[in-house]
């Protein structure tokens, strides 16, 4: 399941559809808006997408991991619009059997939801201009244009 939210992501409540007594092993990915990139302090991020392929591609994310690795479950939720410092920008959770499978299937998907979901940040500074950040690549997005 691939999810994008304007609320803040409730980590116990996603961490709860885990629970099963054949999982022995179950992996998290948390993105945290952080106070500095690139030797500038950033105040906090604003993020965009493109809801309707980045749903369609961050579900194909989730379905190609299902495939690839043997694990149980996997969810990932990245949140739009104005996040403060220490807020999570995104979530990953990956259940499988054992710990290499858990690892590795959320590596993946934190790696592929990088490259191929169509979402942006904007990065506000505290002593520079804001800065639109394409979280897919430096190119922009090729299907719909956005910086």
């Amino acid at each position: 399941m691939f999810s994008i939210t304007r609320e803040p992501i409730d980590t116990a409540q996603l961490k709860a559809q885990f629970q099963d007594e054949e999982s022995g092993a179950f992996t998290t990915f948390e993105g945290w808006v952080r106070c500095i990139n690139d030797n500038k302090r950033v105040d906090r991020l604003e993020y965009e997408a493109y809801e309707p392929l980045a749903t369609k591609e961050g579900s194909s994310i989730i379905e190609e991991v299902m495939q690839r690795f043997e694990i149980h479950k996997a969810v990932c939720c990245h949140r739009v619009g104005t996040l403060e410092l220490g807020e999570i920008a995104v979530w990953i959770g990956v259940s499988a059997g054992h710990r290499e499978a858990a690892f590795d299937a959320c590596r993946y998907v934190i790696d592929e939801v990088k490259k191929r979901v169509p979402i942006w940040k904007k990065e506000h500074y505290r002593e520079a201009d804001s800065t639109w950040i394409h979280a897919m690549s430096d190119q922009g997005c090729s299907s719909c244009g956005h910086p």
